[in-house]
Order: structure tokens, then C-alpha cells, then sequence
């Protein structure tokens, strides 16, 4: 990947740090040079990304940060300033994937409202933490996490896709009121297994708003993915049919948007593997 030397010395702090997307961003940018700021819910989980950059001979801290919490956010973003002086780079990664139909309600209805706080609350939570440290120094960059499923309205992931079209909302709404002073980059993930946020999902027969009509063929194809007898072409990212796309290439993404001058924003990224089931 093209290194053009932005992201070295940079701070960066990223929710979500102790694993899945947050983990790999954090250990690809300070392989760049830049310092990283670890938060996440699970201080264990922090702190264990933290060590693994650190042991590779970057920087980073860990700090623990219930992302629903305005208090925490708060708390995290004068951490970083306390620690490197500055705030950079603020991604706000953390997030779940609560799939359900409407008629599962019985059983979706808590993770829905932890959906809405997290994937919404939490992110207004981080910008917002942010926002007065970056314009005090004149710039900074906001990337916020969404997803295909924000896209357009889907059956199986109403609340879900709704959570993400309000993170949509939220970066454009601050892009245009920040111009000039702050960036604002939407990254937007099509279906990573690698990531875990899969484990949250309430009821799997919900993805089918996404797949359509490959449904069959993409329930086959996760099936033989878990149970490791995939054939080999369809985890090949050299091949045209590649299925399972490596998160490693989500975070590559991330930081193309931070390898930037100043003066140059990336607004949004999908980024897909070749072959995969999705529709949106």
C-alpha cells in the first residue's frame, strides 16, 4: 500500500480499539508512524492493542471508554491531549449489528435501543468530544464507521441500517458546517465475517435484505466459510470471484483517507471483495 507520509506523527484515537477493525487501524497506522489512542469498553481488550503496538515500536495508550457515555468521550479526547498534545485523527469505530425482522421484537428489542445508542449516541458522543479540541488547533479529521446497510431501507436490519443512516446524516451535517476547518470521512464496510460484529446479529435469516435473491448461494457459501472448507479461490484477493473480504483491507482504506495533505479530504469509501452476495 502507498505510504505518502501523512499519517506519520499523527494522533489517532479510535473507539472500538480492542479488536475487529479498531485493533488492525490501530496497528497499521503506528507501523506509519502515527500515536495511537486505544479506547474501548473493555480496558483488557485496550489495553491488549496497545501492548501489541507497542511491542511492534509504536506508540499508544489505553484507555477505557463507554462510547454512549458523553462523560467517557469527554474524558477520552483530554487523555489524548494530555498524553500527545493534540487530536489529530478521531475514528469513531465502535458499533453493533443487531439484525432482526420486526416480528423478533421480543427478542431484538433491548439490542435495538443498545444499537441506537451506540452506533448513534456513541458517535455524535465522539465528535462532539472532539470537535472543540480540533478547532482550537485549527484542523483535525473525523472518520465515522458506517455501513452498505445505511445505504437504502432494507427488510432485516431496520433499526440497524437506520442507526447508520443517521451516522450518514451526522458526518455530512458536520462536513458542511466545519468546512474549511474539520474533514469528516464516512467509511462504509460491506460484510466482513473476520470482524466478529456478526455475533450480534439476532436472527441470521435476516441478512436476507442484503443478499436477495443470493441467498441460498451466500448461506452455502458462509457455511463452508465457518467450517474452513471454502475453496481456496474465493479467499484469493487476487482472484476476480474473491468472497470473504480480509478486514485488513477496510483498515488499509482508513488509512488512505488519513495518508492525505491537509487540503485534501476523502469523503466516503466502500470498499467490496469482487465476488460478494451484497446488493446494496
Amino acid at each position: 500500500m502507498a505510504d505518502n507520509g501523512y499519517v506519520d506523527g499523527k494522533v489517532i484515537v479510535v473507539t472500538g480499539g480492542g479488536g475487529g477493525f479498531g485493533r488492525l487501524i490501530s496497528q497499521q497506522a503506528s507501523e506509519r508512524g502515527a500515536k495511537m489512542v486505544c479506547a474501548d469498553i473493555n480496558i483488557e481488550a485496550a489495553e491488549e492493542t496497545a501492548e501489541l503496538v507497542r511491542s511492534a515500536g509504536g506508540e499508544a495508550i489505553a484507555v477505557k471508554a463507554d462510547v454512549t457515555s458523553a462523560e467517557d468521550m469527554a474524558a477520552l479526547a483530554a487523555k489524548a491531549v494530555e498524553a500527545f498534545g493534540r487530536i489529530d485523527v478521531m475514528i469513531n469505530n465502535a458499533g453493533i449489528m443487531p439484525l432482526a425482522f420486526f416480528a423478533d421484537h421480543k427478542e431484538a428489542l433491548g439490542a435495538w435501543h443498545r444499537c441506537i445508542d451506540i452506533n448513534i449516541r456513541g458517535v455524535l458522543n465522539g465528535m462532539v468530544a472532539v470537535h472543540d479540541q480540533m478547532l482550537s488547533q485549527g484542523r483535525g479529521h473525523i472518520i465515522n464507521v458506517s455501513s452498505i446497510y445505511g445505504n437504502f431501507p432494507v427488510v432485516g436490519a431496520g433499526v440497524y441500517g437506520a442507526s447508520k443512516a443517521a451516522v450518514n446524516f451526522l458526518s455530512e451535517a458536520m462536513r458542511m458546517e466545519s468546512r474549511g476547518r474539520i474533514k469528516v470521512t464516512i467509511v462504509k464496510p460491506t460484510g466482513v465475517p473476520g470482524t466478529g460484529l456478526g455475533t450480534g446479529v439476532i436472527n441470521p435469516a435476516a441478512v436476507v435484505g442484503i443478499v436477495g435473491q443470493n441467498m441460498l448461494e451466500y448461506g452455502a457459501a458462509m457455511e463452508a466459510f465457518r467450517e474452513g472448507k471454502l475453496d481456496g479461490q474465493s479467499l484469493d484477493p487476487d482472484n476476480i470471484d474473491y468472497l470473504v473480504l480480509d478486514p485488513a483491507f477496510i483498515a488499509q482504506e482508513v488509512l488512505h483517507a488519513i495518508d492525505q495533505p491537509w487540503g485534501v479530504s476523502v469523503g466516503e469509501v466502500t470498499v467490496r471483495a469482487a465476488g460478494d452476495h451484497y446488493l446494496l
